[in-house]
């Protein structure tokens, strides 16, 4: 108790007139032992001040919080927790430290999963910035699974995908990528983030959806309106190429090339683009035909993707092998008989033509419905 009012006393007497009235204000919520608003008082403070001293936040927690930290919320603890270990890394605390400190304060919040998995991400970043790769590794899967219990979507969520996309964008991973960059950007409010960084996630997403292997739904990125980030720049390109990926669009993939050929990436996975969006155009021709009349020539097949006729084979058979579409080959009559394709989001182009298939289906209905009561009478007599 002692060195606690020490330290508070040191901090009003050394602090400027606004700054001290702060730490009046802790005292006395210290002293009246309100520990709730005294935490939010702390994380407020901590929050819009600005330290000189490197170590000011790790002193305040060693001389001050540590003395009643077992009464703060578990969260809060570990929010200013984080905001210690930031401080640590900027000051260029060794990383051993850091990890020290990391570890005593997971080991206090080990009852509650939320604050264990937003320790563990706090660590986790720790091990990225100093490229522990299998240490990180081992983070996000402990922390996952933790995750996997938890049944609503929380700030935590966001926190745990933006360590594990970060992960999987250093290790070239562009489907896992992918999918946890727009579990992020799902767990967060947009305009948190700065208008370079919006466009620097747009960019990043929509090469890890092109170039991600097993990545075949581009409707959910296309519908974020993260995408406007890149209108009227020199990246628009990158929308309208994956506009024509998600269509299949092979005329629209081709007059792009000089656009995408500028990029390292992109130029570097020609073939494998090639043969994805070949896929696409497949499974787009089995989606636009209605289900009495998908069946398909190698030879449309060849026009629409712009394939030698040889290749369709192989072709469909990738497509069936990955389950974008069923059916089966006919090879004598050189024809496909398509049964099912692969659910997507839907673009509002494609929800207008499935409009059309449907109003076909239900003119087909009542054509039957009305041969039916016409010979309704035939049947029963």
């Amino acid at each position: 108790m002692a060195s606690v009012t020490n330290y508070l006393a040191e901090k009003q007497k050394n602090s400027c007139a606004e700054t001290a009235d702060e730490w009046l204000a802790i005292e006395e919520l210290y002293n009246k032992k309100l520990w709730h608003q005294l935490t939010l008082k702390i994380l407020s403070f901590v929050r819009e001040t600005k330290f000189e001293e490197n170590d000011a936040l790790w002193n305040m927690y060693e001389h001050f919080v540590s003395d009643f930290d077992y009464k703060i919320n578990p969260l809060s603890l570990v929010e200013l927790s984080i905001h210690v270990i930031k401080e640590m890394n900027k000051s260029g605390k060794e990383y051993n430290d850091i990890l020290k400190f990391g570890d005593k304060i997971l080991e206090k919040v080990k009852n509650h999963d939320l604050a264990t998995i937003l320790i563990m991400t706090a660590i986790g970043d720790i091990h990225l910035e100093n490229g522990k790769m299998e240490e990180i590794k081992k983070t996000i899967q402990d922390a996952e699974v933790k995750l996997d219990l938890i049944l609503t979507v929380t700030p935590v969520h966001g926190c745990f995908y933006e360590l594990s996309s970060n992960y999987y964008k250093l290790l070239g991973y562009h489907a896992k990528y992918f999918r946890d960059a727009l579990r992020y950007l799902g767990c967060i409010e947009l305009c948190s983030l700065s208008e370079s960084e919006q466009k620097e996630r747009a960019f990043n997403l929509g090469l890890a959806a092109i170039l991600g292997k097993d990545v075949y739904n581009f409707g959910e990125l296309l519908a974020h309106p993260i995408l406007n980030s890149l209108k009227d720049t020199e990246n628009n390109w990158l929308v309208e190429l994956l506009i024509a990926f998600n269509s299949g669009d092979i005329a629209k993939f081709e007059s792009l090339r000089p656009k995408w050929t500028s990029q390292f990436d992109l130029h570097s996975n020609e073939i494998n683009m090639r043969q994805k969006i070949s896929l696409l155009c497949l499974m787009e021709m089995t989606f636009k035909r209605v289900a009495t009349d998908r069946q398909l020539t190698f030879l449309e097949i060849a026009n629409e993707t712009k394939l030698p006729s040889e290749e369709v084979e192989l072709l469909v058979m990738k497509a069936l092998a990955l389950d974008l579409v069923r059916g089966s080959i006919d090879q004598i009559e050189q024809k496909v008989n398509m049964t099912w394709v692969q659910p997507r989001v839907l673009d509002r182009k494609q929800i207008a033509g499935m409009v059309q298939r449907l109003d076909h289906w239900c003119n087909s209905v009542k054509q039957m419905e009305i041969v039916v009561e016409g010979r309704a009478q035939e049947i029963i007599s």
